[in-house]
């Protein structure tokens, strides 16, 4: 890539024009990492937490943050989601749980920035439900994965990229 594509010629900000793209099917898959106490971990495994069921409340909030991505990052496209589908998976031999984010749609422009918003609210929900036993956790190594659709075509990242895991 030779320039950033939100910047006009005079250097100022602006929303690209998708117009004249096709509509293509696209696909984007983040992953993120929040890690925690061994016991808060138990704790949500367990449904110990007196808020709810903090995984399927984090689910909703990605889900809903996906949907509200315009909203929050301003030269966003607002775009007609087909599917969002987020799965929290725990990993007790790293005291984390692992939050892996697909989204789709057919249009003229990637879901990339969809993805990782609902990541990153995913996690957040997962901290706030839990931060009155747990300060500690930290949200870590959010990144695309892969994409796929429009004029790039499919792009996924490879075991040699920089990887903070």
């Amino acid at each position: 890539m030779t320039q950033l594509t939100h910047f006009n010629q005079s250097g100022e900000a602006h929303m690209v024009d998708i117009s004249g793209k096709a509509i293509t099917q696209r696909t984007a898959v983040t992953e993120g990492y929040i890690e925690m106490q061994p016991e808060t971990l138990r704790l949500i495994m367990e449904g110990g937490n007196k808020k709810g069921d903090v995984l399927a409340i984090a689910r909703i909030a990605g889900i809903m943050a996906s949907k509200k991505t315009a909203d929050l990052i301003p030269l966003c496209h607002p775009l007609p989601l087909t599917h969002v589908e987020i799965n929290l998976t725990a990993e007790t031999g790293n005291n984390r749980i692992r939050c892996q984010t697909t989204v789709k749609t057919s249009g003229q422009t990637g879901v990339e920035m969809e993805a990782l918003n609902a990541t990153q609210i995913a996690l957040l929900t997962i901290y706030d439900m839990c931060k009155a036993v747990d300060r500690d956790m930290i949200i870590q190594s959010v990144k695309l994965l892969e994409k796929e659709g429009g004029k790039s075509g499919h792009w996924r990242r490879n075991k040699s990229q920089k990887n903070t895991e």
